[in-house]
C-alpha cells in the first residue's frame, strides 16, 4: 500500500482541515494517509524531544524519516506575506542530506495553502513550496483546469493546488478540490511503485 506524507503547518486550523480533507482523497483512493506537522519557530526552537512529539492539535511532528519512507507528499501551509511559513521552510532547510542522496527523486508531490484575504498570495505561497520540492527532484502536479472547483471558486482554489479564503470552514469546493489532490496523488504514487 502506497504511504503519502501529508505534511503541513496550520496555525488556525485552515491548513488541516485542507489537509484532512487530502487524507480523505488519499484513503478512498486506496493508499495511506500519514499526517504529520512541523513545530513553530520560536528563539528557543530545536527539534523535538522527551514528551514534546505532537502538536497543541494532536498531530506528531514530522521526522526525515517520515520523507524518507512515503510514497508521494503533498505539501501545505498558510500565506505568511506571500510565501511559505517560516516553521515548514525551517524543517525543508534540515533536508540537505536527503537532496544529496536523491531520496526523494521521482515521487509525486502537491501543495496547498490557506490565506487570510482574498490577495493573500494562494499562488505565490504554493509557488515558494514548489521550489524545494523540484529540487528534491520530486514530480510536483497541481489542480487541473478539469477539476471542476476552479470554475466555482470565489477565493479558494487554483491550478497550483487547492487554497482556502479564510473563513470558519472550507468552502465545499474547496474541500472537494483537496479531496481529489489527494486521490491524484494516491494513484501517482501507485505508478511510482
Amino acid at each position: 500500500m502506497a504511504q503519502i506524507l501529508i505534511l503541513f503547518y496550520s496555525r488556525s486550523g485552515h491548513v488541516a482541515q485542507l489537509a484532512e480533507a487530502i487524507a480523505r482523497g488519499v484513503e478512498q483512493a486506496g493508499s495511506e494517509a500519514v499526517l504529520r506537522t512541523v513545530p513553530s519557530v520560536t528563539p528557543a526552537h530545536a527539534t523535538p524531544s522527551g514528551n514534546d512529539l505532537e502538536s497543541d492539535q494532536g498531530y506528531l511532528f514530522a521526522s526525515k524519516d517520515d520523507l524518507r519512507q512515503c510514497d508521494g507528499l503533498a505539501l501545505g501551509s498558510p500565506s505568511r506575506f506571500g510565501t511559505m511559513a517560516a516553521p515548514l521552510k525551517a524543517f525543508l532547510e534540515t533536508t540537505s542530506d536527503m537532496w544529496l542522496s536523491g531520496a526523494l527523486i521521482d515521487k509525486p508531490a502537491a501543495v496547498f495553502t490557506s490565506a487570510s484575504s482574498l490577495h493573500g498570495g494562494h499562488e505565490a505561497v504554493l509557488q515558494s513550496m514548489m521550489t524545494p520540492l523540484l529540487h528534491h527532484g520530486l514530480v510536483v502536479m497541481g489542480c487541473p483546469y478539469t477539476d471542476p472547483g476552479l470554475a466555482a471558486t470565489e477565493g479558494g482554489g487554483t491550478p497550483y493546488g487547492p487554497s482556502h479564503l479564510d473563513q470558519d470552514s472550507l468552502r465545499p469546493h474547496e474541500e472537494a478540490m483537496a479531496v481529489r489532490l489527494g486521490e491524484r496523488l494516491a494513484t501517482w504514487s501507485h505508478r511510482h511503485d
